[in-house]
């Protein structure tokens, strides 16, 4: 039971038992209906039959709008005046099946996205001399001081007055490393204090502040997407002028309204109102099985259009988390290293505690531990006076670096990598370089999509050395760098305005305007933000971008089988009207005869659901 409530809403559930309902009703009347004395079929009519009129009617009245239903109503009322119970029924199960499926599969995707969470601090602490008190952040005015205390996040732009911390700008700026911040340093709302208290003299206003900003940029892009409409809607005014044309002409030669009837019949468009949401739902439930989650068949639609993808780089090209890239020393001085960082909550000190223990080199606990926030620790370990931290901390101590080890440091650095040193008694004993670093997928991704015609290109606030060094393995030619969330917005803008179709693949947050404004925006679900999962239309559940390539060509594939699907509809309707012009089908067989052309787009959509390979193929 647990696992039907997982896959339908109420809504659902109760249509879905409705078409089953329908479904028995017309097996019954098919078989047994004429030794009834009311034609099960009718059950059929009421339950999907009665909602089409009344749509279609409304939507004429009120709306004057033609669309696909009013094709169906016509269907289904002749298909009653001629007393056709089983083709009435049969005609308004088919159409009911395929809204079914377009509101299932738009419906699944959407419950599988995480709705935008309020990151946004709803309170700050304001330092005044009647000491501290938290206060709503909309009640923070400029020219106040704030304090800030670790683990807590940043609740308006300003300035650092006093303290020295850590702080995380991910958010902001997508960077991977935390930023040191001393009096002087800007904040910025949003970003996560990690280390120390600091007081802080606030600049703007929370309606001012940078995330909230980043949360007006998100809501107020229009990406200006197309969005697919069901092909006999787009021809339904067209349609319906033939259908009736072609009917009344018959009728006229003829003089028969059983023909004329029939024709209104097998002209019902079934086959095309089952051409699109079958092909999505399979294309969705093949995503599905790879941990790929579609909002809605427009995005897959769009997918198979894209030629250009851009890359944020940190926690989408990359891993996101620190870790050891380099290293100078034995494993004597990793393990002085690591023991004096076990007691440390920053995110280099992990990474090297991790190292260590990664080569089976001994941590122990440190008899003392001092942290100096933004210089290092010093602790002692094992009898030993071990310090690790920055060149400004080894400097301020007057321990000497070997000029090798400060050239290697310094061109780690500029690549955007950190160097941390370790003393041990008032010695050099060696040094530790930390980077993010690239998914094991993210060369092949980029690879296969350049050999499916897809160009790539990396967005990133990171400098640009960092980014080149990044574009560089995963292969990606383009490169911009140091993007704030409105430059990556505009470089996709200005990308689509020379007529490219951009998707867009992010992780956090200051993603997300450019998720949205691109033609198709992808979220790391695994270690991306709400917002940015929101603000896209797909979203990667697992780790890693090589679903990327088999999302591109599962999109062409899912087109094209749209494509064959109205092609053999129009054929197969072309070719029932003639048979039903010609008095070979009666208003019950043209039903069934145009049966088989939903029959027949049904099992070629499933066949997406068999889909594993390239576009190509």
């Amino acid at each position: 039971m647990s696992r039907f409530n997982d896959l339908f809403d109420r809504d659902e559930a109760i249509s879905l038992l409705r078409l089953m309902v329908s479904g028995v009703s017309l097996v019954a009347s098919f078989l047994v209906g004429d030794d009834l004395p009311i034609d099960p079929a009718w059950v059929a009519i009421v339950l999907c039959g009665a909602p089409i009129l009344w749509d279609a009617a409304t939507g004429l009245v009120l709306r004057h709008d033609i669309k696909a239903d009013v094709l169906v109503a016509i269907a289904i009322i002749a298909s009653l005046a001629l007393g056709e119970w089983f083709a009435a029924g049969e005609v308004a199960l088919i159409m009911e099946i395929g809204g079914f499926l377009e509101d299932f599969s738009s419906g699944r995707a959407r419950r599988g996205i995480e709705a935008l969470s309020d990151m946004s601090p709803r309170t700050g602490r304001v330092v005044d001399h009647d000491g501290v008190s938290e206060v709503p952040v909309e009640e923070i005015g400029i020219g106040q001081t704030v304090r800030v205390l670790p683990g807590e996040a940043v609740p308006v732009d300003g300035r650092v007055v006093s303290g020295e911390t850590s702080i995380d700008q991910s958010v902001i700026t997508g960077e991977s490393m935390p930023v040191d911040k001393a009096p002087g340093d800007e904040v910025f709302s949003g970003t996560v204090n990690q280390m120390g208290a600091f007081d802080m003299l606030v600049e703007k206003t929370s309606g001012e502040s940078s995330f909230q900003r980043l949360v007006g940029m998100v809501e107020s892009v229009d990406a200006d997407k197309t969005r697919m409409v069901r092909i006999a809607d787009r021809w339904a005014t067209r349609l319906v002028a033939l259908v009736l044309a072609l009917a009344l002409v018959t009728y006229i030669v003829t003089g028969d309204v059983y023909r004329a009837v029939t024709v209104m019949i097998v002209f019902c468009p079934c086959a095309f109102i089952l051409a699109t949401p079958t092909a999505v739902v399979a294309a969705i439930g093949n995503l599905a099985k790879r941990g790929v989650l579609v909002r809605d068949g427009d995005a897959l639609e769009r997918m198979s259009q894209v030629d250009t993808v851009a890359f944020d780089k940190t926690g989408t090209v990359t891993e996101g988390r620190p870790k050891v890239v380099w290293s100078d020393g034995s494993d004597r001085v990793l393990s002085a290293a690591a023991s004096a960082e076990s007691m440390s909550e920053h995110p280099l000190a992990k990474a090297l505690v991790a190292y260590a223990r990664s080569k089976d080199v001994e941590v122990s606990v440190p008899g003392s531990f001092r942290m100096t926030v933004g210089r290092g620790v010093e602790a002692s370990v094992d009898g030993e006076s071990v310090s690790i931290g920055s060149l400004r901390m080894m400097e301020e101590a007057g321990i000497a670096i070997p000029e090798d080890v400060l050239l290697r440091s310094q061109g780690i650095h500029d690549e955007g990598g950190t160097v941390v040193f370790v003393s041990i008694d008032g010695d050099y004993a060696g040094c530790f370089a930390f980077s993010d670093t690239i998914r094991g997928t993210s060369e092949e991704t980029v690879s296969e999509l350049r050999s499916m015609g897809v160009g790539s290109i990396l967005l990133t606030g990171d400098n640009s050395c960092a980014a080149s060094r990044i574009a560089a393995e995963a292969g990606i030619g383009d490169v911009k760098a140091e993007c704030r969330p409105e430059d990556k917005m505009a470089e996709i803008d200005l990308l689509q305005s020379e007529g490219r179709r951009v998707c867009m693949v992010g992780d956090g947050v200051n993603d997300a305007p450019a998720l949205k404004k691109a033609w198709v925006g992808i979220a790391m679900g695994a270690t991306g933000s709400d917002m940015a999962a929101e603000a896209s239309d797909i979203v990667l559940v697992k780790d890693g971008l090589d679903a990327i390539p088999h999302l591109a060509g599962i999109s062409r594939r899912m087109m094209a089988k749209v494509r064959l699907n109205i092609g053999f509809s129009l054929c197969w309707n072309a070719l029932a009207v003639a048979m039903s012009m010609a008095a070979l089908l009666t208003p019950v067989t043209g039903a069934l005869v145009h049966n088989i052309g939903s029959v027949f787009v049904v099992v070629n959509s499933a066949l997406l659901l068999l889909y594993g390979g390239r576009a190509g193929r």
